[in-house]
Formats: C-alpha cells, sequence, structure tokens
C-alpha cells in the first residue's frame, strides 16, 4: 500500500454563519509518503484543513468552500475510504459501549470478513499500548485511554492518509510515548501519508520530514524541512505563536507572599480528607484514601498517568462531585453561611461564585449560543450590573484574542479557542478556587503564555488554583506545588514545591 497524494490550489473554507474564512488561499502538495507537521497560531485553520482532507465539510450546509482541495484527485468526500483522521476530542469518535467492538465498527462497516476484523482489533490495540481488554467499557476509560482508542480505530481501518490532530495532547509521558511509536510503526509498515497537528514539537520531529507552518490571516508562511525552517525562522514563529523547539517559556511562578504567610500557615481554602470514589457499577474505586488540600495564593499542579483519577479529584474538589468515600471541607472565608456544609451540597449559584471549573471536555459547560452571552451568563445570574459585566466580559475577550469571535457559535470554535473561552467562563464570577482540567489543552505559544499569565494574576491576588495537566509546562511556569497520583492513590513521595 501507498500513501495519499494532497493538493489544495487556492483552497479556502469560511464555515457557516462566520464572515471570516477559516482558511483561505491555500497552496499545498503532499506527496505520496509524506509526513508533515502542520503548524500555525491557535485559529489558523489546521483542524479546518484536516477536516477538510478527510471529507468531513460539506459545501451544501457546513460552510462555504473556494478554490480546489483534492486527496489523490478526488474530492475528499470521495475519497474518505483513503484517509483516518483522528478528532482533537476522541470521545466523539467513541460509538460503541466495549473498546474491542469500537476499534471494529470501521472495518465491520467496510465488509471486512469477520477473522480478519478481530485479527486488525488486537493488532490495533497492542499498538497503541491499550491497557485493556476487548470488553472494557469504553465509558470507563479516561480521556488519555480514549485517544488511544480512538487512534486503534483509525489504525485498523488502514488507512492511506493519516489525519492527526493533536494526538497526544490529553496523554501522560508514556501513553503519548506509546502513541508516537504506534504511529512511527504505522508509518514504516504502510507508508502512510501523514499530516499532524501536533503543540509537542520537538518530540514529534521523529515522526515528519517536513514542517508546514499556516498563517492566521491565510495562506503559508514557511515551508521545508524541520531544521530549515526552525533554523531561519525559529524566533518571528515562536513570537507568532509557533511551538519552537528550544525557546524557554516565561516562569509565572509565584512572587508575592501569599495570603495567611508570615507567623500563620497559608490559609487551606479546600481540605480533602481521605477521599475515595467508585462510580456505580465498577468493581474497583477510582480513588482509594486520597488527602490533599488548595490554598489561597497557590497553584497547585496535579499530575500523574492517565487512569489515575486526577479529573475524578478535580470533580469532587470543585463540588461537582460527591465523594463515595471521606470528606471534603472549604474553610468559612470560602465557604461562607455554608461552613457545615461539603461544597458539593452547596447551592449552585453560590458555587459558581466560590469555586470556578473548567471541564477536560470545554462542550460540557456551554449553555448559550453565543461566545459573548457565554461569558455573561454566570456574572448576569449572579445579579450583577449589566455594565459591569459587558466591560469584564470584553476584556477577557480581548485578552484571549476571542473578540473576532464574540458572535459565533461556542460550539463551532477551534479545540483550542473553545478551551480559552471556557477558561474565561471560570473566571468571569470571580471565584476564590479555580479547579481547571487540561486548562492549556489546544493553545499556540501566544495564547498558552496569556493563558498562563492570567491564571498567574488570579494567583498573585489570592485566589487558588488547582490545574490537573499533563503539560509539563505548566508545572515548570506556573505551578508552585505538586501532587502526584498513581493508581487513584497519593504517589509515595511528599508534595514536591517547585523551587527556581
Amino acid at each position: 500500500m501507498t500513501g495519499a497524494r494532497v493538493e489544495a490550489r487556492g483552497w479556502g473554507w469560511r464555515h457557516a454563519g462566520r464572515r471570516s474564512h477559516a482558511v483561505r488561499g491555500l497552496d499545498l502538495t503532499v506527496g505520496a509518503g509524506e509526513r508533515v507537521l502542520l503548524l500555525g497560531p491557535s485559529g489558523s485553520g489546521k483542524s479546518t484543513l484536516l477536516a477538510a482532507l478527510a471529507g468531513l465539510l460539506d459545501p451544501a450546509n457546513a460552510g462555504d468552500a473556494e478554490g480546489r482541495l483534492t486527496v489523490d484527485g478526488l474530492d475528499p468526500r470521495a475519497a474518505r475510504d483513503r484517509s483516518g483522521l483522528m478528532l482533537q476530542d476522541p470521545e466523539t469518535q467513541l460509538v460503541m459501549a466495549r473498546a474491542g467492538d469500537d476499534v471494529a465498527f470501521g472495518p465491520e462497516n467496510r465488509a471486512v470478513p469477520d477473522v480478519e476484523i478481530w485479527r486488525r482489533v488486537d493488532d490495533a490495540l497492542g499498538a497503541v499500548g491499550f491497557p485493556y481488554a476487548r470488553d472494557r467499557r469504553t465509558d470507563q476509560l479516561s480521556g488519555g485511554e480514549q485517544q488511544r482508542l480512538a487512534l486503534a480505530g483509525i489504525l485498523a481501518l488502514s488507512p492511506r492518509l493519516l489525519l492527526l490532530d493533536e494526538p497526544t495532547a490529553n496523554l501522560d509521558p508514556d501513553g503519548a510515548r506509546l502513541v508516537r511509536e504506534a504511529v512511527a510503526a504505522a508509518q514504516q509498515s504502510t507508508g502512510v501519508t501523514t499530516v499532524l497537528v501536533e503543540h509537542r514539537v520537538a518530540e514529534a520531529l521523529p515522526l515528519v520530514d517536513r514542517v508546514v507552518v499556516l498563517d492566521a490571516d491565510g495562506g503559508i508562511v514557511a515551508d521545508g524541512a524541520p531544521a530549515d525552517v526552525f533554523g531561519k525562522h525559529g524566533s518571528w514563529l515562536a513570537d507568532a505563536g509557533v511551538w519552537v523547539p528550544d525557546h524557554p517559556l516565561p516562569e509565572r511562578r509565584r512572587r508575592a507572599t501569599p495570603a495567611g504567610t508570615g507567623s500563620d500557615p497559608p490559609a487551606r481554602l479546600l481540605v480533602a480528607t481521605d477521599v475515595g470514589f467508585t462510580y456505580r457499577g465498577s468493581p474497583r474505586p477510582v480513588l482509594s484514601g486520597v488527602s490533599a488540600h488548595v490554598e489561597a495564593g497557590e497553584a497547585l499542579a496535579v499530575v500523574g498517568p492517565n487512569g489515575s483519577g486526577k479529573s475524578t479529584l478535580a470533580t469532587i474538589l470543585a463540588g461537582l462531585l460527591a465523594p463515595t468515600a471521606g470528606c471534603v471541607r472549604a474553610a468559612p472565608a470560602l465557604a461562607g453561611a455554608d461552613a457545615r456544609r461539603p461544597p458539593h451540597r452547596w447551592r449552585a449559584r453560590d458555587l459558581a461564585t466560590r469555586i470556578g471549573t473548567v471541564f477536560q471536555d470545554p462542550e460540557h459547560q456551554f449553555l448559550t449560543g453565543r461566545v459573548r452571552d457565554e461569558l455573561a451568563f454566570g456574572p448576569g445570574r449572579s445579579g450583577e450590573a449589566a455594565a459591569a459585566v459587558a466591560r469584564r466580559v470584553d476584556d477577557l475577550l480581548d485578552r484571549l484574542h476571542l473578540t473576532r469571535l464574540a458572535d459565533a457559535n461556542p460550539f463551532t470554535l477551534s479545540g483550542g479557542e473553545k478551551r480559552r473561552l471556557s477558561v474565561a467562563t471560570a473566571l468571569t464570577t470571580s471565584p476564590s478556587v479555580l479547579v481547571l482540567d487540561e486548562p492549556t489543552f489546544g493553545q499556540d505559544r501566544r495564547t498558552w503564555i496569556q493563558l498562563i499569565d492570567l491564571l498567574a494574576a488570579h494567583r498573585d491576588a489570592g485566589g487558588a488554583i488547582c490545574a490537573v495537566t499533563h503539560d509539563t509546562g505548566i508545572v515548570t511556569s506556573l505551578a508552585d506545588r505538586v501532587v502526584t497520583l498513581e493508581a487513584g492513590r497519593l504517589a509515595p513521595v511528599p508534595d514536591q514545591e517547585v523551587t527556581a
């Protein structure tokens, strides 16, 4: 099998309901078997191009196309059997209740013989390092495990064009390594053409032989071998928001003395004691005997392998889930009149103004049909004056490069734009505590720094941050303390105070 050939000539796409194009004036050729790393600032159209190549964009109902885009000389919609796309959100690609059935779904729809289907399923699950048997329920997988399963489903189709949209974004280092090894093995054995969008640029370079950089205003601003592109254009690419190897990130750790320090210990706003949690129908707990705390004036990073219980712990700390064992208590300064109640028993309005939450999947928290309305929803419900709400919304739109999208539907944004919007909505009610699950997912270098600056300002003003993350940049640039989970328990190491 040989890889597919991709050609774009003056191609552009404008999503339905948008004034500006997501991509415009694109001229690009990707030869059969080439391996391309697609870079560019957030909102430059990388995900749109991948969706178009996968045949998922239909001008009849999804937007307006211009120019020409082909896969092996065919309209991508007529070449869907040659391509496999892994989306930014793997949950949207899981369609079956059991892992093996999910991987088998694609080959079954292509009438592959049963014996061959299950050989492909087992080979694909092994290739991505999926840690469970075929009968593992897909609704019991962590985000990273879902990501590996989605990739297995794509590899089982033996595509000629492999389209990967940040395939390691939600994976721990070992999981990310397994996925990269699986992609490399597929490239080696099949010669598949690969177009990869990835922010972990240094780790992705062994998978590619060419780098193409898209401009936010349309077209290509750099194209060539990785060493040439980064050697000639590295500094200005970094300034434009492109992740460039060997360009350090700024440090935003705590500089001011946190509230309550000096002769007094720091104020512990949330304290979890021996917390455990078991999902209904599951034979084993996701969390067991976990004790942790969140302090005022501190950024806490919660790290650990996929499936270690990080997201569950974050949801419990945020008051959105009641632990099945142990308890979570809030300090009187945070709880107010609810000092005797755990956060999960607070009224929704009180919870939102005290603890802001960012889910791993940003779409799970969108409630309105416009970006501006999404940002105004929380403070509007809490009774703030309309003029004050409008000023705060305009400030966040500007700081997070969302102003041009103020009237867009939140569900039509790119993955990085959705993530910035979800962080902004958590900030609009001015909560004392922010609980964030992968808050920097999908960001270019510039918007990543702006998000970190925004979170650091919240922390330095006396607020508390608890960030669940696989992003080592958060640990090295923002975190003041690190807690590590392994298999639902605290790792046998003390909390790590991060020092410069």
